[in-house]
C-alpha cells in the first residue's frame, strides 16, 4: 500500500474544500475509500466521476465496507438495474446513470426520494445530474496515472 493512502495525511495536498490523494494500487483506492466510509454520518450525496476503468466502482466497494455492509464484496456496478441498495450502518445506495441519455430518465429514478437525511448515495457517471446536481455533495474525482495509479480528489462544496 502506498505511503500516501496508507496516512492519508501524508502527501495531501489541502486547502479548505480540498483532498488530493495518489493511490497505487486497487487495494490502496478500496482501503482509502473505505476509511471515508468509515467517517460518513449519514446523509451524504458522494459523486464518483471519471472514465470507465478509473476506479469509481472499486471505490463505492470501499465505502460500503467503511459503511458496514457485510459483504462489500457483492457491490457491483448497477449499469443495468441503475440503482443497488445494501444495508450497512445506514442504508447505502449504490447509482450507476453510465446508460442515461437524459434528465427525464434521472428524473424517472427517484434520487430524491433516496437522497434523504439517513441514507448514502454513491454516484457514479454523476456529471450527468446537470443541474440536478445536489448541493453539499461530495465530488469525489478519479484520474488514472498508468500503471494501476490514480489520483483521487475530493472535493467539498
Amino acid at each position: 500500500m502506498s505511503d500516501t493512502a496508507k496516512h492519508p495525511s501524508n502527501g495531501i495536498k489541502k486547502d479548505e474544500q480540498k483532498q488530493v490523494f495518489h493511490s497505487s494500487s486497487s487495494e490502496d483506492t478500496f482501503n482509502l475509500a473505505s476509511r471515508i466510509g468509515k467517517q460518513l454520518r449519514g446523509g451524504e450525496v458522494i459523486l464518483l466521476i471519471g472514465e470507465l476503468g478509473s476506479g469509481k466502482t472499486l471505490f463505492a466497494k470501499g465505502l460500503a465496507r467503511g459503511l458496514g455492509v457485510e459483504d462489500s464484496q457483492e457491490v457491483t456496478s448497477p449499469s443495468f438495474t441503475l440503482v443497488h441498495q445494501h444495508l450497512g450502518r445506514f442504508k447505502f445506495y449504490h447509482v450507476d446513470l453510465f446508460r442515461i441519455s437524459s434528465l427525464d430518465e434521472i428524473y424517472q429514478l427517484g434520487l430524491e426520494e433516496i437522497m434523504i437525511a439517513k441514507n448514502v448515495v454513491a454516484i457514479e457517471w454523476a456529471e450527468k445530474l446537470g443541474p440536478l446536481t445536489p448541493k453539499n455533495a461530495i465530488k469525489v474525482l478519479f484520474r488514472n496515472l498508468g500503471e494501476g495509479k490514480r489520483s483521487i480528489t475530493l472535493l467539498r462544496e
